[in-house]
């Protein structure tokens, strides 16, 4: 919608491109303690107080006269969307039995893949009437999930959890491996539209049907991510995760071919949720005191980690293109094991019971 906002507002598109910053920058930052506050709050409180913001901010992003106000609401979801995702996935481990917390998070990610597959197309057809209607559409759906709420009561806790619960030294490692494992797989797409538009000359909307192959491999994938993991367990998931992603790299980076290129990239699909899907359950499992805390901060690291994935590739890619996929290659190879945390090292037995 980037050409359609900067028309309506009489900028350029990449004048406009600033609000996805304004969202994704509160977003990450608040995710640092958002999880913790909302278990000290209750999560069901806190999430449906986040739905019921995010539905205000999109009614303001949909009504805003001018681009100061549509960044305002933008920042306003970030903030209020960093308030929901660490309690769903602390609603799921609460709810579900631990032997299939795998399976469970499988289905999450293959219907957070559906979001982020049909989100640009959505958009892009509400864009063909009035950009307007999408962020009208996003206040319609979370005002109907503000009164869904979530699984069971997640009422406030007699003891509210503290930060220094999920502020561990195993929840840091995780989340430097979600950062890793993400920002250097599926965080690389702009990397790939390069790419597939220098080497192939292909037209932007071909582009972003071959940038579709990632979502939809994930979408078909998730569920038997899950079951496997469950199976194998979070840190081998995490590795054969890695081991993919680095074979995507490779692939993408040197393949001959436009059906090689998209081939690979549809593999990082499945590399990503093996990585996440592994590290979710590293985290949910070793957190029994503040899930949420704990989720918040891995998802904090994950996306300000990867925000730094076009700082460090892109000039490297404008010298040699094949060399920024083989260094991503590299850091996933080599960046992951070393951050994994150990099977024997165990949480902080002093910050559990803080």
């Amino acid at each position: 919608m980037l050409p359609e906002l900067g028309a309506s507002y009489g900028v350029t598109s990449g004048d406009v491109a600033v609000s996805v910053t304004a969202y994704l920058l509160p977003f990450a930052a608040l995710q640092v303690v958002s999880g913790t506050l909302g278990e000290r709050w209750g999560g069901q409180r806190t999430v449906r107080v986040a739905y019921v913001a995010y539905t205000a901010a999109s009614l303001l992003c949909a009504l805003a006269p001018t681009l100061a106000v549509f960044l305002g609401g933008r920042a306003l979801q970030g903030v209020a969307n960093a308030f929901t995702t660490p309690l769903l996935f602390a609603a799921l481990a609460s709810t579900v039995p631990p032997e299939r917390l795998g399976r469970a998070l499988g289905w999450f990610g293959s219907l957070q893949a559906a979001g982020q597959t049909s989100a640009p197309l959505v958009g892009g057809l509400a864009a063909e009437f009035d950009w307007r209607w999408a962020f009208a559409v996003s206040a319609v759906v979370s005002a109907a999930l503000a009164v869904v709420g979530i699984p069971g009561t997640h009422e406030r806790p007699e003891r509210p959890p503290s930060l220094r619960t999920a502020w561990r030294r195993d929840v840091l490692r995780v989340g430097l491996v979600a950062a890793v494992g993400w920002g250097c797989v599926s965080g690389l797409s702009f990397l790939v539209a390069l790419r597939l538009e220098d080497a192939f000359a292909l037209s932007a909307g071909t582009r972003g049907l071959v940038l579709t192959a990632l979502g939809v491999a994930g979408l078909a994938t998730a569920r038997l991510v899950g079951s496997g993991a469950d199976r194998i367990g979070p840190r081998r998931s995490v590795l054969i995760g890695a081991a993919v992603g680095v074979a995507v790299l490779v692939g993408v980076g040197l393949a001959p071919t436009v059906g090689l290129v998209t081939a690979a990239w549809a593999l990082g699909g499945v590399s990503t949720q093996l990585v996440l899907v592994g590290v979710n359950l590293l985290v949910l499992r070793s957190s029994p005191v503040n899930r949420a805390g704990s989720m918040s901060l891995v998802q904090a690291i994950r996306f300000g980690g990867g925000s730094l994935a076009p700082v460090v590739f892109t000039p490297l890619y404008g010298v040699a293109p094949a060399g920024a996929f083989l260094l991503a290659a590299v850091v996933v190879a080599v960046g992951i094991p070393l951050a994994l945390p150990r099977p024997q090292e165990p949480s902080n037995p002093r910050s559990a019971r803080a």
